[in-house]
C-alpha cells in the first residue's frame, strides 16, 4: 500500500470530520504529466474545508489532490481518465504509466483501510458514529462574470443521505441536523440547508454505510462556495469562519440523537 497523505487526529467521541478533496498537492510523477495548472485543480477541489474539521475530536484532512486521486468515487474509478470524469478538463498531457496508477491506488487502499481501522474502533467502544463528511461544491460554472446557478436547485448547504439502506433508522439524527444547522445563527440570517438537492452523497459515505450497516450515519456536506470567490480561490473569513460555527452548534443535538439511538459514552 501507499502512503495515506492524510492529516489524522484521534481523539474520544463518536463524531468524525473528514475533508477528503481538501488536499492540493500531488506526487511528483503525477505532477510531471499533469495538464493542469494550479488555478484549474483548485476551482474543482474543496479548499478551506479542512478548517471545519475542528468541530469533531477524530479528524481526517487528505492533502493531496482529488486529481491523483479521488477518494470519492469509487476505486475502479478513483483516478480521472479523460474529460468525461473530470468537468471536461483535459487532465493529462500524458498519460500516467502502470506504476504511477498502481501508486496511486496504493494510497486509496491505505485510506480506506486507515478509515476502517478508526471507525471499527468507534464502532467497538461507542456502538454508532456519525461522520462529517465535509465538501464544497461550484455553482458559477458560467464564469466569473456570468450567472450563478439558480438557487432553486443549489442550495447553500447539500445534506447528502442518498447512500443509505436505511435512511428511517437514522431519520430523528439527519433531521435535528438539518433543523440546528438551518437554525444557526449565520451573520445576521438563516443559511439555506437542504438534503439530497444537488448530492446525494460519494462513496466515502457509501463506503461507509456498507461497511458498518448498523453502526455508521454519514452526513455528506456539500457547501456551495458563497464562501468564496471560486474563479480566484480568494476567500471570505468572516463568512467561512461563521460556517464553522454553524456546524460546531450542531454537534450537541448529534450526540444527543446518537445517545438516543442507543450509542453509549
Amino acid at each position: 500500500m501507499g502512503p495515506c497523505f492524510c492529516e489524522i487526529v484521534e481523539g474520544e467521541g463518536p463524531i468524525v470530520a473528514t475533508a477528503i478533496h481538501d488536499g492540493h498537492a500531488l506526487r511528483e510523477e503525477v505532477a510531471a504529466r499533469m495538464a493542469l495548472g494550479d488555478a484549474e485543480r483548485l476551482r474543482e477541489e474543496d479548499p478551506y474545508t479542512g478548517a471545519w474539521t475542528s468541530l469533531a475530536p477524530t479528524r481526517l484532512v487528505v492533502l493531496h489532490s482529488r486529481f491523483e486521486i479521488d477518494l470519492n468515487r469509487p476505486r475502479e474509478t478513483s483516478i480521472y481518465r479523460g474529460p468525461e470524469d473530470a468537468w471536461g478538463l483535459e487532465v493529462w498531457k500524458q498519460e500516467p504509466a502502470e506504476g504511477i496508477v498502481r501508486r496511486s491506488l496504493g494510497s486509496y487502499d491505505t485510506f480506506y483501510a486507515t478509515v476502517a481501522r478508526i471507525l471499527s474502533s468507534l464502532a467497538a467502544r461507542f456502538g454508532k458514529f456519525v461522520v462529517f463528511d465535509l465538501h464544497s461544491y461550484n455553482y458559477r460554472r458560467a464564469g466569473p462574470s456570468g450567472s450563478p446557478a439558480d438557487p432553486a436547485g443549489n442550495p447553500e448547504v447539500n445534506v447528502g443521505t442518498g447512500t443509505m439502506r436505511d435512511r428511517a433508522s437514522w431519520a430523528p439524527l439527519i433531521d435535528r441536523f438539518i433543523a440546528d444547522l438551518s437554525a444557526a445563527e449565520f451573520l445576521g440570517r438563516r443559511l439555506d440547508v437542504r438534503e439530497n438537492v444537488r448530492f446525494r452523497g460519494g462513496n466515502l459515505g457509501r463506503w461507509t454505510h456498507e461497511t458498518f450497516p448498523e453502526a455508521g450515519c454519514v452526513l455528506s456536506i456539500e457547501f456551495k462556495k458563497f464562501y468564496m470567490d471560486e474563479w480566484t480561490g480568494e476567500l471570505d473569513q468572516a463568512q467561512h469562519t461563521a460556517i464553522g460555527r454553524a456546524l460546531a452548534e450542531t454537534v450537541p443535538g448529534v450526540l444527543e440523537e446518537l445517545r438516543r439511538l442507543g450509542a453509549h459514552s
